[in-house]
């Protein structure tokens, strides 16, 4: 996908589509240099909106656009009020490990979803609500396959206990078209 590779390309969608957006300057150096800092402006997400990679910020909103909403008013019969996340920098290697890749969050290609706020006021968590057959449970399954149209990586529950609190979206092409 031309977006994941070419900054200025990925800007001009987010322009075209009326998104709201900041270049930000670069930041930090080798493994964890972020030359592409793009944070999206008035934008649901809380507790902050955090500086993305460009990729990841317009997947997001496709994401929230043609997946995550229409789940929410069909399964839950709410609009999406607010995304909870749990961050999306973080100069680390892949789970914290002393040596090993580098996670995507050491440039802010990723970002951990944890929960949202219904337009209603409910609040719907992975860690809480994600096991069983009840309507929560339906939202965040759907949520997480949506994902799996926009990011080339999604990792949920079901991936591995290191995930049981939230959902990893990322766009490295190492691990594309993993969605579980």
């Amino acid at each position: 996908m031309k977006l994941r590779s070419d900054v200025n390309a990925c800007r001009a969608v987010l322009e075209r589509s009326g998104i709201t957006f900041t270049a930000l300057p670069s930041a930090g150096e080798g493994d964890c240099a972020r030359t592409d800092r793009t944070q999206l402006g008035d934008y649901p997400l809380a507790p902050d909106t955090p500086p993305l990679t460009c990729p990841v910020a317009a997947a997001l909103e496709i994401w929230r656009r043609e997946s995550l909403a229409p789940a929410a008013r069909d399964i839950l019969g709410s609009g999406i009020a607010r995304i909870e996340h749990l961050g999306a920098f973080s100069c680390r290697r892949m789970y914290g490990g002393s040596d090993g890749p580098w996670s995507e969050h050491a440039t802010a290609n990723a970002i951990e979803i944890a929960g949202f706020v219904l337009d209603d006021g409910r609040k719907i968590n992975v860690l809480r609500d994600w096991n069983g057959e009840d309507a929560e449970a339906r939202f965040l399954r759907a949520a997480r396959d949506g994902a799996g149209t926009s990011f080339a990586t999604v990792l949920s529950p079901d991936y591995n206990a290191a995930h049981a609190d939230h959902f990893h979206f990322d766009q490295d092409g190492r691990w594309a078209g993993v969605c579980r």
